[in-house]
């Protein structure tokens, strides 16, 4: 099967239909995803929201390929995902799919620079020159490429992290609480960052959130609870945030 991911200028960057994920089986079972359906547009910031339990970062995984789906169809960029096999997902997520997490998952023997250029290393390609110029301008990290990451703050390491999802163009990136190890300041500067990343590169971005300031930086918030979505907020602000998720954890 081919794993050719359509250009970002399609309208959808992935969609989820009908997806079910279980964990365990008998008393101990759990469906954690219980038939949901989510499409997310190209180019586009997409917070997904919810109380602790909900589903949120399941439904990450799932739609990033991470973890296999026990119902329903996964697609990135018009590729069905669900019927990829490992192989073929790991190409995937390695040639189209970026990634952010909470814990930066910098290698600490690695400068800046080797650390954002590792995924290319890995598949034997060469960066585009000229969009690693343009990603690190925007991140402000020019000054910082040789360093390791214990010589970084926190902030800066997220932002090599995030340059480093996006060295390879992917079609959609994925960040998990990517602000839950900094502080209000670095938060701020890394939020403002990706808002660039959409806003002035195309790039489309899903960030699983428990943040309702940081979730105000998306066009849009999705909000799960007990497996299912259950509301869906176009240009979210923190005070309506706030007010939907008072309802969910009434």
């Amino acid at each position: 099967m081919s794993t050719a991911i359509a250009a970002v200028s399609t309208d959808l960057a992935a969609r989820a239909s009908g997806v079910v994920k279980v964990y365990g089986e008998g008393p101990n079972r759990v469906e954690a995803l219980r038939g949901v359906d989510l499409d997310l547009p190209a180019a586009r910031f997409t917070a997904i929201m919810g109380p602790s339990g909900s589903g949120k970062s399941t439904l990450m995984h799932c739609l990033a390929g991470l973890d296999g789906i026990d119902g329903g169809r996964i697609e990135i960029g018009g590729q069905d995902v669900s019927a990829m096999s490992d192989q073929e997902r790991t190409l995937l997520r390695r040639d189209h799919v970026g990634f952010v997490f909470q814990a930066f998952n910098l290698v600490p023997s690695l400068t800046a620079l080797e650390n954002i250029t590792l995924p290319l290393d890995l598949a034997g390609r060469r960066p585009d020159q000229a969009w690693l110029d343009q990603l690190v301008e925007i991140t402000a990290l020019g000054d910082r490429l040789r360093h390791t990451p214990a010589e970084l703050s926190g902030g800066q390491q997220q932002r090599v992290a995030v340059v480093r999802a996006l060295i390879t163009r992917p079609a959609i990136v994925f960040a998990d609480e990517p602000t839950g190890n900094l502080d209000s300041r670095s938060s701020a500067e890394l939020l403002t960052f990706l808002r660039r990343c959409v806003t002035d590169l195309g790039q489309t971005l899903v960030m699983v959130t428990h943040d309702p300031t940081a979730a105000s930086y998306a066009d849009r918030a999705i909000f799960l609870d007990d497996g299912r979505v259950v509301d869906d907020m176009d240009a979210p602000t923190i005070e309506r945030i706030l007010d939907r998720i008072k309802v969910l954890e009434a």
